[in-house]
Formats: C-alpha cells, structure tokens, sequence
C-alpha cells in the first residue's frame, strides 16, 4: 500500500473518512483547547465526534472510530499518536497507521486521508514523520486509497 502523500487541508480531501491525531484521552476533550486537526474538526465539524469519544483513554498507538459531526465524512477516526508527555515517536506513529488502516479495512472504507502524525503537538518535524509514515503503510494490504496531507494554508 502506497499513499499518496499532498499539500493542503484534511478537512478538504475528496475521501470517505478522515484521520483525527488526537491524545490519550485521559483528559476530558472538554477541558482542553484542541489544535491543529482536533481544533479544525470542532471548528467546521463541531463537538459531536468528541463527546462521542467520551473519556475512555485511548492506549498509545490505537484508533477509535467516531461519526463526523457536520463534515461531510461517512467517519472520523481518532488515533493516540502523543504520550501523556504529548510526544509522538516513530513507533506510536507506525502504530497508529496500523490501527487506522484496520479500521478502515474492517468497514471498507474506499479512502482514507490522514494528517502528517506525530508532527505539531507531538512534538517530530514534518519530514521526520513523513520517514516513518509511508513505510508503516508498504507494511499492509489494502484496498482503500489513501492519502497523507501535508498542512499548507491555501492563499
């Protein structure tokens, strides 16, 4: 499996469902101010896919499935890339593209676009990141397209 890897905004991608980098889940989404992807799906999606991600933790590397509130997603799916230190590493990131996918599989997912994990709040570079990302893909099999967005305003 081999993404496709473009400049631009998740929240824009022609695909069926969207990857959420999200935390551990330990603090209540309601007290925290979320960021990058977290703060433009509260934004333009609104609160429901967090309420419905309650305050299970979420374990390091593993992803939860959620509605898309008002984006016009089938899905969200949330995965645990930071620490309780919200730091994100090579193998949290490999970690959650595997749980992602296997979502995405297990519902059939067409397509799926992911955000460049790890990096932001999680504290890797972009490029960092982007090393670990598409070999944690060649890994799986799948018939899902997908794509990696790298965050760039548009003008």
């Amino acid at each position: 499996m081999v993404p496709t890897v473009v400049e631009g905004d998740l929240l824009d991608q022609p695909v069926a469902v969207i990857v959420n980098a999200w935390n551990r889940n330990v603090i209540p989404w309601w007290l925290l101010l979320p960021q990058g992807v977290s703060g433009a799906i509260k934004r333009r999606g609104g609160t429901k896919p967090f309420r419905e991600l309650g305050w299970r933790p979420l374990p390091l590397g593993t992803a939860r499935l959620t509605s898309a509130g008002r984006l016009p997603y089938d899905a969200i799916i949330h995965v645990a890339a930071i620490d309780l230190a919200w730091k994100a590493s090579p193998t949290s990131v490999a970690r959650c593209v595997e749980a992602a996918m296997a979502l995405v599989d297990e519902r059939r997912f067409a397509s799926v676009a992911f955000p460049v994990l790890g990096a932001g709040s999680g504290s890797l570079d972009e490029a960092e990141a982007l090393e670990v990302m598409p070999p944690a893909f060649a890994q799986l099999d799948g018939d899902a397209q997908v794509t990696v967005v790298k965050f760039r305003l548009s003008r």
